[in-house]
């Protein structure tokens, strides 16, 4: 049996120094990347220093464009069922996210999809990824 899926409204982040120009950037239907100002490597989980060469990082903004590299739904664990997913980005990282706005049963690994942004409860956005149109 197939399951629509539009997300609801998700728990608000902690917005702290080092990461409001993301959330900021959310607001405005924008997702950052981190990436390194002395190897130009992009990175994910936002840090402020390099992971690969210890150097400073600045914010890039991120095409939108992924392709699903993992997932797994969930149905019993609340009233709604759900998608997380780890999604590879166009800039070559990897993030955990949620898939939102499809058929749970049409969900594949190496599908592509396009960012998105889930209300949160009374937070910034947060970036969730949806099918691409294919095409």
């Amino acid at each position: 049996m197939s399951t629509p899926y539009t997300a609801t409204p998700l728990k608000s982040p902690q917005v702290a120094p080092d990461n409001t120009a993301f959330w900021e950037a959310a607001r405005e239907g924008r997702l950052l990347v981190r990436h390194c100002k002395s190897c130009g490597k992009p990175h994910w989980y936002p840090r402020t220093l390099c992971p690969f060469c210890m150097g400073d990082t600045e914010w890039k903004q991120a095409s939108g464009r992924g392709t699903i590299y993992s997932f797994s739904v969930t149905r019993r664990a609340g009233p709604t069922p759900f998608c997380i997913a780890y999604v590879t980005l166009e800039e070559g990282v990897t993030m955990m996210t949620h898939i939102v706005d499809c058929d749970l049963d049409t969900v594949r690994i190496g599908q592509q999809v396009k960012l998105t942004f889930t209300p949160t409860e009374d937070g910034p956005p947060v970036p969730t990824f949806a099918p691409a149109e294919a095409g």
